[in-house]
């Protein structure tokens, strides 16, 4: 879908990508606050915390593909990552995204959804 995003050999490439990272770290903020504005019934704008990102990636059984001494920060990147991967490669649509958010009771939950779905359409 974007020239500039590399093709990745394995997950473990993509969790490990700063810019991709980056880039997803605006693509994940913008998903949770459209269903969040959709559960509300009112635009909403939010910020997903790291702490909840890095228990989903913990919870989605993905955090042992990355370095044993790696903060939350960087577990919270590296969901990022992965979910705005699925998007720019065409695997996944926002409006996917969002409902799976929107659906959550748990936010977690929600996200360790989110990034098993990802993980699952993306086949790497």
């Amino acid at each position: 879908m974007f020239a500039f995003i590399s093709q990745y050999r394995n997950l473990r490439e993509v969790l490990m990508d700063q810019k991709l990272a980056a880039l997803g770290d605006a693509y994940v903020n913008l998903v949770y606050s459209v269903a969040l504005s959709k559960r509300k019934g009112e635009p909403t704008g939010a910020k997903v915390d790291n702490r909840l990102l890095a228990e989903a990636l913990k919870k989605a059984g993905l955090r042992s593909l990355l370095p044993s001494r790696i903060d939350r920060h960087k577990q919270a990147d590296a969901a990022e990552a992965l979910i705005v991967y699925a998007w720019v490669r065409g695997s996944m649509t926002m409006e996917e995204g969002v409902s799976i958010l929107e659906q959550g009771e748990d936010t977690v939950e929600a996200f360790c959804s989110f990034l098993l779905t990802a993980k699952k359409k993306l086949d790497l």
